[in-house]
């Protein structure tokens, strides 16, 4: 029997029951010392599914402010491992990928590394578009994902665009992870909305006051630079379709790219709703108390 790779599988979950069996599967019984499910409170099977394989669950109760699950989790239940991998429920391990890894991790200087993503949309795979990477394997105790000091801006509990600020170098593993989500198109939309309404917050956040600016990569630096655009949305749908070769994947393509236009179009008009908001909330200082605008201002910033 192969030993076992000095790294822990840590699977931040919510009602996962339909994407985690697989999930699990592709990991396997030989390939990590740990697996363990990080759960925020699943009403369905997810739980009972993990039990069932092995796998041990720690219950994690966001209370909307930082750290959130995957630095509380970093902070109170530190791997012993060397390694730490983060996979979401809906990304599944290819053989390839389990090979390279091993071949990576037993002999390399680096502290972390991307990670490479095939996507699956409409229950096949997309040959273009925009590649999907993250930074989401990486030494225990080299970093942790940036700092954001939120105030229930949303409902997410989990680091969901940031990405681990590491002390040392960092390198790449080819080999992609599937990420296929089999919870359909309503879920797909449902998620970017609240996707969507934290990017709005972020924005507004990090220009204002954000240490992290310094450490973003330069694609965030983009991301937020076009997100004061209108032309953001349609940006992203001539990159993704045209120049990365979208149109490979005919219809299924043409309506990836207009869901996620759709997306960075939800970010630019709650960025100016959310900058239209602020404006008007410090007006309520100057206005006398009964005043019609003065009332409406107060109940929606207490809402």
């Amino acid at each position: 029997m192969a030993r076992k790779l000095d790294l822990t599988i840590a699977i931040p979950v919510k009602n996962e029951e339909r994407n985690l069996p697989d999930c699990l599967k592709s990991i396997g019984q030989n390939l990590a010392q740990h697996v363990v499910i990080i759960d925020s409170g699943s009403t369905d099977n997810t739980k009972e599914i993990a039990k069932a394989y092995g796998v041990e669950v720690i219950d994690f109760v966001w209370d909307g402010r930082y750290p959130k699950k995957r630095n509380w989790f970093l902070r109170n239940h530190t791997p012993k491992t060397k390694w730490v991998l983060f996979l979401d429920a809906d990304e599944y391990l290819t053989d390839d990928f389990k090979s390279e890894l091993k071949a990576t991790l037993h002999n390399s200087d680096k502290v972390g590394f991307w990670l490479n993503y095939s996507v699956y949309f409409l229950g096949k795979q997309l040959k273009g578009g925009y590649p999907l990477k993250k930074l989401a394997l990486f030494q225990v105790g080299t970093g942790e994902y940036e700092q954001i000091d939120e105030d229930k801006w949303t409902q997410l509990d989990m680091e969901v665009h940031e990405h681990p600020i590491l002390q040392g170098k960092v390198g790449v593993i080819k080999s992609k992870i599937d990420h296929q989500d089999f919870r359909g198109i309503s879920h797909f939309v449902v998620k970017h909305n609240d996707y969507a309404e934290w990017e709005a917050a972020r924005f507004l956040k990090a220009f204002t006051n954000s240490p992290s600016l310094h450490s973003w990569t330069w694609r965030q630096r983009l991301k937020y630079q076009l997100m004061q655009s209108i032309f953001i949305g349609p940006v992203f749908f001539m990159g993704s379709y045209i120049f990365l070769g979208g149109f490979k994947d005919g219809a299924r393509g043409f309506a990836y790219a207009v869901l996620k236009m759709s997306y960075f179009m939800q970010v630019y008009c709650k960025i100016k709703e959310n900058k239209r908001r602020i404006h008007l909330v410090k007006q309520v200082g100057s206005l006398g108390t009964g005043d019609v605008l003065s009332d409406r201002l107060i109940t929606w910033r207490e809402n």
